[in-house]
């Protein structure tokens, strides 16, 4: 595993962690670091981020609306030629949906336009873009905790990053997670949900 500012790596995953730290996501999720998975780059490090539940610290059990995501930033100095450079960031976003979105035919196409959107309204250079939409909707049994049915948008993405600006990418990332949620815009309130 690779620490942010642990001695000894190179200079370009340094810079792409710290400006990770930069990036700017809206105010209703929360981002920190997280272990990175082993052994999949010589050097990596990854941010979990989650849609924070306002006006109160405990999560109720059968919460609507929960969602989260990881992005990994992957970094192999001689580069990989699956990647087609150096610098490799890999992304998971679930979120809960409604049963009506779910059933929507469409929402993979919808889900997958808002990553390549993000990255369009941020001007960022990338390659080697690929991932998958899934949703998912499951029917719980017996004594089991939480609503009888629940469904589920999870976006899988991987990307090659080909500009020092990670920062622009943590933003996309959040963008889409915030748009997965349902949340409005920063700075519009959402006058359907006051009883939160």
């Amino acid at each position: 595993m690779t620490r942010r500012g642990q001695t000894g790596q190179p200079e370009a995953f340094r810079a792409a962690v710290e400006a990770m730290g930069r990036a700017t996501v809206h105010p209703a999720i929360e981002v920190g670091p997280i272990r990175p998975p082993q052994k999949l780059a010589p050097y990596s490090y990854a941010i979990g981020a989650e849609v924070s539940h306002p006006d109160d610290d405990q999560v109720p059990e059968q919460s609507d609306g929960d969602a989260f995501g990881r992005l990994i930033l992957l970094y192999d100095p001689d580069g990989d030629e699956a990647w087609n450079g150096t610098m490799r960031l890999v992304t998971y976003i679930q979120a809960d949906i409604d049963e009506v979105v779910a059933a929507d035919p469409l929402l993979p196409e919808v889900a997958w336009s808002w990553l390549v959107d993000a990255f369009a309204g941020r001007e960022q250079e990338l390659t080697a873009l690929g991932g998958t939409v899934t949703a998912t909707n499951s029917v719980r049994f017996g004594d089991i905790a939480g609503p009888t049915r629940a469904h589920q948008l999870e976006l899988r993405a991987s990307w090659t990053c080909l500009t020092d600006r990670v920062d622009r990418h943590v933003e996309a990332f959040a963008e889409v997670l915030a748009y997965a949620a349902g949340l409005p815009p920063d700075g519009v309130a959402d006058l359907g949900r006051r009883d939160r």
